[in-house]
């Protein structure tokens, strides 16, 4: 160990010593595991819900002339689903515009909405890391992606199908070639670099991060920009926000406040100037207006589509669908939904799916962010009923370790809990205290992760309820001399051990350890 004396291990000890139980100062957040794991099971099941709901009028309605151009409004819930821009209609779904429901003896179906963000979340517990590398990314994709060209799945045609579209496809198709994040999102090799893709496909990165949007955005830098850039970004990254502040809003807010702290913080993060930005601007503006949802929607479909104010330049390119998916139009969408819902969940949903374009995405953003907030409990008592808690990941995707390809949202959101844990020490600076992550505000002091090119220093977690380990720990880090490399990787649990042998062993075995 170059440079580090018996002398200033007998101090960092020292500090040791006197430090058995620690509590959350009043710059950090307090944080309950088991309650976040409720909460987590109630994203899952919100946003399968309403993906599934929002499946049912998926391109129904994208505006111009045609079929296709006159928009649903509230009087349409519950009649005759109409064919999509296709000319296809989902009626092993539901006949009608209404809830799509999967009882306790059912089981929920993937989609694109939720399966790609259920590979994250397992790469992340596989690689035991908190940031993917591009690498990663890439191989996993291959692993759990079918190609299209010998998918054992079959699209209504009889052809391969593999569930992606769009960026999503052009990104796999360059990883089939070699091509590693984030240059599958480069403008020049990808052309769909604008489109929706990756705001499907990230938004839970931030409940990977409770109430660190810092942190989140992180750990979603690399997997935005895997499919992503620009305006896309932007995007995926103000739901990122919204959703790491989910777990610190206000309890004495309604819930409608809470969405208009949380929404008001992530328009923060958006570049002034930037096409969302300013739909974020014109759509509030036009929600404070007090004039139905309806109008706005139409009035979003009048200023961008049409007259490309803003900065907004998707239908003079003339794409398919006039842009139908592009990242933009439907961020637009989703924020009158998110406004007009005022934070009711199945008023928030209902407009997403009836509002047109993607509806199914921004239909399972809201549903899976409103779904955290209620947790699983909430949102059977909103419907009144139970619903399945089984989840097919191989509907659509292939290789994971879990009995005929049938997961459930109670040990998907146990392994968000463990990438949760890591990612409090390794990216916030916290700790784990029994039940409880400490974390400190952003802003606040963190442990550094070495740029050495070797990586090989790596801070891990401890996990037990001295409450003060994560803090001392980092702080043993900083006084060991830059250049050394160590790892710390472990977990450890113990009961108010204070300097216990568990703890010494720990820190001299673990922590000191040369890693070289």
């Amino acid at each position: 160990m170059r440079g580090f004396s018996s002398k200033k291990l007998a101090s960092t000890l020292l500090l040791l010593i006197g430090c058995s139980s620690f509590s959350a100062k009043a710059d950090e957040l307090s944080i309950s595991r088991s309650d976040y794991q409720q909460k987590l099971q109630g994203f899952w099941l919100g946003q399968t819900i309403a993906n599934w709901t929002g499946i049912v009028t998926e391109m129904d309605k994208i505006g111009g002339s045609g079929v296709a151009g006159k928009f649903y409004t509230r009087e349409d819930w519950g009649t005759q689903d109409l064919p999509n821009i296709g000319g296809s209609t989902f009626p092993r779904l539901s006949l009608t515009i209404d809830w799509v429901y999967r009882g306790p003896n059912e089981i929920w179906g993937s989609d694109d909405d939720t399966d790609i963000e259920y590979i994250y979340q397992h790469l992340l517990a596989t690689h035991q890391t908190s940031l993917l590398t591009g690498e990663q990314i890439r191989d996993g994709w291959l692993t759990h992606i079918y190609d299209e060209r010998n998918s054992p799945l079959k699209n209504t045609a009889g052809k391969g199908e593999n569930f992606l579209w769009v960026s999503n496809q052009r990104a796999h198709d360059l990883m089939l070639e070699g091509v590693v994040p984030p240059a599958t999102s480069d403008p020049k090799l990808n052309e769909h670099y604008d489109m929706i893709d990756a705001q499907l496909t990230t938004e839970i990165f931030g409940l990977f991060a409770p109430g660190r949007p810092d942190a989140a955005l992180k750990m979603a830098y690399l997997p935005i920009r895997t499919t992503a850039r620009a305006e896309a970004a932007l995007a995926s990254e103000f739901y990122i926000v919204m959703h790491a502040l989910a777990s610190v809003v206000d309890p004495k807010l309604s819930r409608k406040q809470q969405l208009e702290w949380m929404s008001e913080q992530a328009r923060g993060y958006l570049p002034d100037q930037s096409v969302s930005a300013l739909m974020y601007d014109f759509v509030k503006s036009r929600y404070a207006a007090g004039i139905p949802w309806e109008q706005a929607r139409d009035e979003v479909y009048q200023r961008y589509q049409v007259e490309e104010q803003d900065g907004y330049d998707i239908t003079s390119r003339n794409l398919g669908c006039n842009g139908c998916v592009s990242a933009s139009i439907n961020f637009a969408a989703s924020l009158v939904s998110l406004f007009f819902g005022e934070g009711d969940w199945q008023e928030t949903v209902k407009i997403a799916v009836l509002a047109g374009w993607d509806s199914d995405n921004p239909a399972a953003t809201w549903g899976g962010l409103l779904g955290f907030m209620e947790g699983q409990e909430g949102i059977e008592q909103i419907f009144g009923r139970e619903f399945s808690g089984r989840y097919n990941i191989h509907r659509t995707r292939t290789g994971f370790p879990v009995s005929n390809g049938v997961d459930n949202f109670v040990d998907m959101s146990a392994t968000g809990l463990q990438i949760i844990d890591r990612a409090v020490v390794e990216e916030m600076g916290g700790r784990i205290a029994a039940d409880t992550w400490i974390i400190p505000a952003q802003g606040g002091s963190r442990p550094s992760r070495s740029p050495n090119k070797r990586g090989c220093v790596r801070l891990g977690f401890v996990q037990g309820d001295h409450g003060c380990s994560g803090a001392l720990l980092a702080l043993i880090f900083l006084i060991l001399e830059r250049g050394a490399c160590y790892a710390a990787t472990t977990t450890w649990a113990g009961k108010n051990p204070g300097v216990s042998h568990g703890l010494w062993r720990h820190v001299i075995q673990r922590f000191l350890w040369p890693h070289r």
